[in-house]
């Protein structure tokens, strides 16, 4: 199969100008570090994440013996996998 041939392309002054920006922008400075994650955002990022999972093991468990879960009824999922998906979110975070 023959190869193809190399077009050269033409220099407009709109790409030679964005050109020019993009190696100005990248000789101007560094970019920002982010700096790491303090132990109390770690903290309530576990933290949460424990709690929901003690949340539905309670539910699931112990719902009949304590009063103020068992009349939550389903709403328990909701508070328990709100708590476990609040806490997973905060890892997007972590650094």
């Amino acid at each position: 199969m023959p190869k193809s041939k190399v077009r050269k392309k033409v220099a407009t002054a709109s790409a030679t100008a964005s050109a020019q920006a993009n190696e100005a922008a990248y000789t101007s400075g560094r970019a920002r570090v982010a700096a790491p994650s303090g132990p109390v955002y770690i903290g309530i990022m576990l933290g949460l994440m424990v709690l929901g999972l003690l949340w539905l093991v309670v539910y699931y468990l112990w719902a009949r013996d304590i009063p103020f879960i068992d009349n939550l009824g389903s709403w328990n999922f909701a508070i328990g996998f709100a708590l476990l998906i609040a806490g997973l979110l905060m890892t997007m975070r972590w650094r």
